[in-house]
């Protein structure tokens, strides 16, 4: 016992096991923090329209293109956070919007953590209409360029 020809056989039982061992525990680790960080979905059963006026345009700081551009608009009383498309889209479609436009819009009302948003699908200023999702809420422009 204890001599360094020995081996103990149940020693080194485990060694096979744990990288299969460690690969259960991983994907709960990993769902969760997906969940965390995975961007709000369109859900069509909560799709509104509505008038609002922007407040503020809230474009992502530069080199960051390709996130998403966002409004805070007001309809009555109520301040909501309008999530948009990546700033990059909105540049290729020549858009631009600012406080005091009168827009009407449609999306879909969800929730990112307690916050309430809504992404949307069509904004209508005058005559000009900017589509952003197609009418399953898939996003028109692409995240790759």
């Amino acid at each position: 016992m204890g001599r360094s020809g020995e081996t103990n056989p149940s020693r080194g039982f485990w060694r096979p096991f744990l990288p299969a061992i460690a690969l259960l525990c991983t994907p709960p680790l990993v769902a969760q923090k997906a969940q965390e960080t995975s961007p709000p979905k369109y859900d069509v059963h909560t799709e509104t329209k509505m008038k609002v006026t922007v407040e503020e345009m809230k474009l992502p700081p530069k080199g960051s293109e390709k996130e998403v551009a966002h409004l805070l608009v007001k309809s009555g009383a109520d301040s909501v956070d309008v999530y948009l498309c990546p700033k990059s889209f909105l540049d290729d479609m020549g858009v631009s919007l600012s406080k005091g436009d009168e827009i009407a819009l449609t999306g879909s009302k969800v929730k990112q953590g307690e916050a309430d948003l809504i992404l949307a699908r069509e904004v209508v200023k005058g005559s000009d209409t900017l589509v952003l999702r197609d009418d399953k809420g898939n996003p028109v422009w692409s995240w790759r360029r």
